[in-house]
């Protein structure tokens, strides 16, 4: 029997933007996505991703694709490794330059085998990303002020540069975390199917069909 996708909206708060994903969640997680934003240039980035029954990560592609450029990421993890491939057309640090920045450098990853320890990746400026550590380590059923520190795949968007990020996740009651890592920390809501409702300083949830 067909399963039925949720469609999430995202508005961004940081920067003007949104994402639009499909989701269905009925064995871990399957969907596409894309995010529009404007900083700090505008671009389009579109995703799809595949977990296993535990929601564990085991393939992300993602594409991004700007005025003169696009890159793509494909990451694929079998028997405890990460296999990753990137490609670029066009010239995104030309782009940046254009526009006062920094560039941005390669996409992918020089050496992916510091990925092994990860299970989740983490999708630059996507909210659906902060899903997978949650359902995956069941957070809403442990009790309160429990933190799991995490190695998650960071996919930098737009550069796609790839790298391991240490994480933790705590747990605050049934529909809300603490997301830490480096010096900043969110307090994060989820609605009632599990999906990011409102993320402070980046993005809110606007509706779920």
């Amino acid at each position: 029997m067909p399963t039925m996708s949720k469609s999430l909206l995202w508005t961004r708060i940081d920067t003007a933007g949104a994402e639009h994903a499909l989701a269905d969640d009925s064995h871990g997680l399957a969907a596409h996505g894309t995010q529009v934003a404007a900083d700090p240039i505008p671009y389009t980035c579109r995703y799809q991703l595949l977990t296993d029954p535990q929601w564990a990560s085991v393939r992300v592609e993602v594409e991004v694709e700007g005025a003169g450029w696009r890159r793509s990421v494909r990451l694929e993890r079998a028997v405890d490794r990460w296999r990753v491939t990137a490609a670029e057309q066009g010239d995104l640090d030309a782009a940046l330059a254009a526009a006062g920045h920094a560039p941005a450098g390669l996409p992918g990853v020089e050496d992916p085998d510091r990925l092994a320890d990860a299970l989740d990746v983490d999708l630059g400026g996507s909210p659906l990303f902060n899903t997978l550590p949650v359902r995956r380590l069941r957070l809403a059923d442990q009790a309160a002020d429990t933190s799991y520190p995490l190695t998650v795949v960071w996919v930098l968007v737009p550069s796609l540069t790839v790298l391991p990020a240490e994480q933790v996740y705590t747990g605050l009651g049934p529909t809300r975390f603490r997301y830490t890592s480096g010096g900043f920390s969110a307090d994060i809501e989820m609605d009632a199917d599990g999906f990011v409702r409102h993320y402070p300083g980046l993005a809110q949830l606007s509706t779920t069909r």
